[in-house]
């Protein structure tokens, strides 16, 4: 359960912020959809608008990364900070673009490795290898 109201389109259109970013959101994904990430972030509007544009801008814009490689970071990370919500929501976005059964499956052995082996050497406090070390 939430610990904040969820605001419903009614309530989005009465607050000109709101419903801008709403607007935006449902413009930018091309869908009705605005998710309660968003409808629980809309009791503060000047963090709604700001994480909006900013998130906007990272996994939106033109970039280096395509945007599935960019979900799947999402997801990792989401999966490092135990969030169920983004992980869900990531991973169908990953979905809507394009990832298949046998990438997530690969995705996650990918993930699950580097957790096991991030925490074996954190326990063992081993030095970084002078080899991986950039010289400026």
């Amino acid at each position: 359960m939430a610990t904040v109201k969820l605001w419903t389109d009614a309530e989005a259109e009465a607050h000109s912020k709101v419903k801008a970013v709403f607007d935006d959101i449902r413009a930018t994904r091309k869908s009705d959809f605005v998710n309660n990430f968003w409808r629980g972030l809309a009791n503060q509007p000047e963090s709604l608008e700001r994480v909006w544009n900013t998130l906007k801008a990272v996994m939106g814009a033109p970039g280096p990364l395509d945007p599935l490689t960019r979900e799947l970071i999402y997801i990792a990370v989401s999966i490092t900070n135990a969030c169920p919500y983004c992980i869900h929501s990531h991973t169908a976005a990953a979905r809507a673009k394009g990832m298949t059964d046998a990438q997530y499956s690969d995705f996650l052995a990918v993930v699950g490795m580097a957790s096991q082996t991030n925490a074996l050497v954190t326990g063992l406090q081993l030095p970084v290898d002078a080899a991986f070390l950039i010289e400026s």
